[in-house]
């Protein structure tokens, strides 16, 4: 079989994906990021030679049948239309879209293409993410009414490592991050197990800046807390990058019959409730349990990056290219501009006092039209664009003179 050729767009996290697929026996022939500092650090990770570049469009010259983009969270569609016009596959990490507009174009330009797309979301293969799919599909929970999920990601302020390797220059999209925007990890594992996608959307803040603001985050909100209601009359309760409290992924699927949630702080544990005179045949009223993988390639599973599903991502998408399929629901295109339109839309609720919007169909001409040209942005781009939305719910707020010195010094240090 021949080895499928891949390039690394983005030299941190996109090198921690081809190691990956390299375990499939991929080749990495290429690889691009515009920082140069980064981009040594990024082959010296992959612990091989190859071709390095700062131009993407010098970068996807080179012989390649697939693309990691693991660039800038927001800047991912306009690099993946110029992998769609070459015919080149696309595995893309996080949001889709950054703004509403690009939505429009990358499904666009998708159309026009024979390139494979996958939203390279790792959070639905984490094991307790697998078996609430399995039971869900099993059907003992009878219709699904109703979902959380939270993704609570608190950093220390004295966690000066992490802001120099995540958040390394004042502008960087971290800290402008509205906190409803890096949604598919809370999002995508509900859409998996439960096969719904939202339709309308609404947000309110968690408005708690915190005191010691090491980082000179520009955003004073610790949580947004997303409702949406979906194709099958279901709710959605979800939480983008949180935090509060205690670091956490935590999710619950119910039903009419009973519900499936994996505990807080106790690692795979599940728990499996059903009410007492819906008990399925071999279960009991209550199911406490840790699930097993069942998987073939268990030892790779057991050594990927968040909770096996880096691996399980990365095999999926190989599936894909070499039997020339489309991925399914929710790592497909149109669900990934979806999740991207609830992370944008649930932003803007935020900012208009938790005002409901549609999501838009992108199959649909009438919802492109309307789209089209909406580019609200909190971000700064790489290619010098500023921000025309404030990233915070209140857009007064902003870090002390004293933070963004103290910030500063951090990353210079």
């Amino acid at each position: 079989m021949r080895r499928i050729k891949i390039g690394i767009f983005g030299a941190g996290r996109g090198v921690d994906v081809a190691k990956n697929l390299m375990l499939l026996d991929c080749e990495i022939v290429a690889l691009c990021d515009f920082n140069e500092k980064r981009r040594n650090e990024g082959l010296k990770n992959l612990g091989m030679d190859v071709p390095a570049f700062e131009n993407f469009d010098d970068f996807i010259e080179q012989e390649m049948d697939a693309v990691i983009l693991a660039n800038y969270f927001h800047e991912h569609a306009p690099f993946a239309i110029k992998c769609f016009e070459k015919g080149i596959h696309v595995f893309s990490e996080c949001i889709s879209n950054g703004t509403m507009a690009e939505g429009v174009e990358l499904i666009r330009a998708y159309e026009k293409s024979n390139s494979i797309y996958m939203l390279a979301e790792n959070y639905p293969q984490m094991i307790f993410n697998r078996e609430m799919k399995k039971i869900c599909d099993g059907g003992t929970l009878g219709k699904i009414l109703y979902a959380e999920g939270e993704y609570n990601h608190p950093v220390s302020a004295d966690d000066h490592e992490f802001n120099k390797g995540f958040v390394y220059y004042t502008e960087h999209w971290r800290n402008f991050l509205p906190r409803s925007y890096y949604v598919t990890h809370s999002l995508a594992p509900l859409m998996w197990s439960t096969g719904a996608t939202p339709k309308r959307v609404s947000a309110l803040p968690v408005y708690a800046p915190f005191k010691e603001n090491i980082t000179a985050r520009r955003v004073g909100d610790r949580a947004a807390i997303i409702t949406t209601i979906n194709d099958d009359d279901s709710i959605f309760k979800v939480t983008g990058c949180s935090a509060f409290g205690a670091h956490h992924n935590a999710y619950r699927v119910c039903g009419e019959n009973g519900q499936i949630e994996n505990l807080r702080g106790m690692g795979n544990k599940i728990m499996l409730r059903y009410n007492e005179w819906s008990v399925p045949e071999g279960k009991e009223e209550v199911n406490l349990y840790e699930p097993d993988w069942n998987d073939k390639d268990e030892d790779f599973i057991n050594q990927a990056g968040h909770g096996g599903g880096d691996y399980i991502i990365a095999r999926m998408f190989l599936e894909c290219i070499r039997e020339n399929k489309q991925p399914e629901h929710p790592f497909d295109i149109h669900s990934a501009v979806a999740m991207s339109s609830v992370a944008i839309l649930a932003h803007r609720s935020i900012l208009n006092g938790g005002k409901v919007y549609e999501i838009p169909d992108f199959h649909r001409e009438e919802c492109r039209k309307e789209y089209e040209n909406d580019r609200q942005t909190p971000f700064f781009g790489t290619e010098g664009s500023r921000p025309n939305i404030p990233c915070c719910s209140n857009p007064d707020y902003s870090p002390t003179e004293e933070q963004i010195r103290k910030m500063a010094e951090i990353l210079e240090s």
